[in-house]
């Protein structure tokens, strides 16, 4: 799709190439590699001409010759030299310059991602040290749906953030430092070397060049183990969940407190949890100057209130008479039964 759009734009004069033009540059460069049948590779092929004839219906109606295209740049940010390619500039009525990226992306663009591409932000630092204009307006070419999505140029403060990015950046390739982030485009060329692909690439065994103590060797084994235990693990405490309603059912249809089984026994019981009301207790609080202390109400704040030896122990007893039952929970204690216990 890129090839395809630069063809169309780079024309010394216009105008541009014919739909047919078009298309036949696109047949040329086609790869049918990395498709799983012949029929997908048949399914993209034609989505591409769809694509295609709809750009050349958008662009060829009122075509403006570009002031480059897929425009290679070297600059200097700081004492790092940046290189790049800029897939379209315009120059505007205004006289200022537009800057165009394609993108293959499936879903459009948001205004957030728009606002903060990186790689806008750079191409805009390079189009103003080329050209020495001013650039007006950035643009993310969703080509799927032949969408541009526009916004104005960066200011100041987000283009100095951008340089600042590049000399960091710099810095940690100067000093082998690598930090390896996962995106949609892993794994790269070099996967060997990546954490998080690396295991892939190792040997069985590995031999050691010193006496230290080594950590034990994961292999594939160890890892379906672990899944393996993980979703026994996850399987038993839904088992054990659907148990304990039923006793609990069972003891509460039956009236019962305790139930037995050969060699354990399982206590029902009703816990009451106790708290405070939020409104209560500010209310009480506020006119003694005491609320700010525990904001909120910071259950270990409303501790250390309690125990303050400097608050009143009116105002101690009173926070407690305020306290109340906020809810009930369902328990089951199990013990072990004693032998004289067990039925015969």
């Amino acid at each position: 799709m890129h090839l395809c759009a630069e063809f169309f734009f780079r024309v010394r004069v216009p105008p541009p190439p014919t739909l047919e033009e078009l298309l036949q540059f696109y047949e040329q460069k086609w790869r049918s590699e990395g498709y799983e049948s012949a029929e997908e590779e048949a399914n993209y092929k034609a989505y591409g001409r769809e694509i295609l004839t709809a750009f050349w219906e958008i662009h060829g109606r009122d075509f403006q010759m570009p002031l480059a295209v897929e425009k290679i740049f070297y600059i200097d940010v700081g004492d790092v030299k940046l290189r790049g390619f800029i897939d379209r500039v315009d120059k505007l009525e205004s006289g200022g310059l537009s800057i165009v990226d394609y993108k293959t992306n499936k879903e459009l663009f948001t205004t957030d991602y728009l606002e903060k591409d990186l790689q806008l932000t750079l191409y805009q630092l390079a189009a103003e040290q080329l050209w020495q204009l001013p650039v007006e307006k950035l643009t993310l070419y969703h080509m799927r749906s032949n969408t541009p999505v526009s916004c104005p140029s960066r200011g100041q403060p987000q283009l100095n953030d951008a340089r600042q990015l590049v000399l960091d950046v710099a810095d940690k390739i100067n000093c082998q430092i690598f930090p390896a982030t996962e995106n949609d485009y892993c794994p790269c060329d070099f996967p060997e070397h990546c954490p998080y692909y690396r295991h892939q690439y190792r040997e069985n065994t590995s031999e050691t060049a010193n006496d230290e103590a080594q950590p034990i060797a994961i292999g594939g084994d160890e890892v379906e183990r672990y899944v393996s235990l993980q979703a026994q693990i996850k399987a038993l405490q839904e088992e054990l969940a659907t148990l304990r309603q039923e006793i609990i059912d069972y003891c509460e249809a039956e009236e019962m407190k305790r139930v037995y089984g050969a060699e354990n026994e399982i206590t029902y019981q009703l816990v009451d949890i106790t708290g405070y009301n939020e409104e209560e207790v500010r209310a009480f609080l506020e006119p003694e100057g005491l609320w700010e202390r525990v904001t909120g109400l910071d259950q270990s704040r409303l501790k250390q209130l309690l125990a303050d030896a400097a608050v009143a122990q009116d105002i101690k007893n009173r926070i407690q008479s305020l306290r109340q039952i906020i809810s009930t929970q369902q328990r089951l204690l199990v013990k072990k039964r004693q032998n004289d216990d067990k039925a015969p």
